[in-house]
């Protein structure tokens, strides 16, 4: 009997922000293979797990993804395609000697998640899989908690886009919608300042760095920010209202 793949997510950065059936899932899965974003460096969501769940019986695995832009319908970077070939082998051969696998990602899975690449990709080479995607707290809505900014209330309308989006795209959605939620802005925060200087947007934003983390800093002041080095795990939400 093959064994099931899970995608487990693990929440933004908080052990107590898992959810009970992650933790479930991750004690009794055997083999953890977790995503690394740097070559022989650690997995962020590994520790996060780890945090909770004593891993000393378990095989851990981590593997490498390079951290390059996927668009959708076109062909991924041959090094992300093989990082998820590769993964998705190693995945498929506990799967088939019965060996429940999961595979714990940051957030949610449905966002900007790797997990479901390695899911597609098993399912091209894994016939009759099991396969089960656990939900997790996103840094979205932790962001929104931890600012205390609600995202969305009656009629209004939320979109979720990543920051490096080009300004044309961007300055149509800002006017567009009732609340913005931006991804990825660690490194296009003075071009993001420069347009919501343009839209008079600056007091609309604000900025969370290390979301739900003991190092978790709310930024109002978004011209002092953009002076600064912004960490990677940053989202920030523009609410008109």
């Amino acid at each position: 009997m093959k064994g099931r793949f899970y995608v487990v997510g693990v929440g933004p950065g908080d052990p107590e922000l898992m959810t009970l059936k992650a933790v479930r899932i991750l004690k009794k899965s055997p083999v953890w293979l977790a995503p690394a974003a740097h070559k022989n460096g650690n997995s962020t969501a590994l520790g996060i797990a780890s945090g909770l769940i004593n891993g000393e019986q378990k095989e851990i695995l981590t593997h490498h993804f390079p951290m390059k832009k996927v668009h959708a319908g076109q062909p991924a970077h041959p090094e992300v395609e093989r990082a998820w070939q590769e993964a998705a082998a190693i995945i498929a051969d506990h799967l088939e000697n019965g060996r429940d696998v999961a595979f714990p990602t940051l957030g949610d899975p449905a966002i900007y998640s790797t997990g479901f690449y390695i899911f597609e990709t098993l399912m091209e080479t894994v016939k009759d899989m099991e396969v089960e995607i656990i939900p997790g707290v996103s840094a979205i809505g932790a962001t929104s908690a931890a600012a205390a900014v609600p995202l969305c209330l009656g009629n209004e309308r939320m979109v979720v886009i990543p920051a490096t989006f080009e300004d044309d795209k961007l300055k149509e959605i800002l006017e567009n919608f009732d609340c913005v939620v931006l991804m990825k802005v660690h490194r296009v925060m003075p071009r993001l300042v420069g347009l919501f200087e343009e839209l008079n947007l600056l007091d609309k934003a604000v900025l969370v760095e290390r979301t739900s983390l003991q190092e978790q800093r709310i930024r109002r002041d978004l011209q002092q920010a953009a002076l600064e080095e912004i960490h990677y795990f940053s989202t920030m939400i523009v609410r008109k209202a």
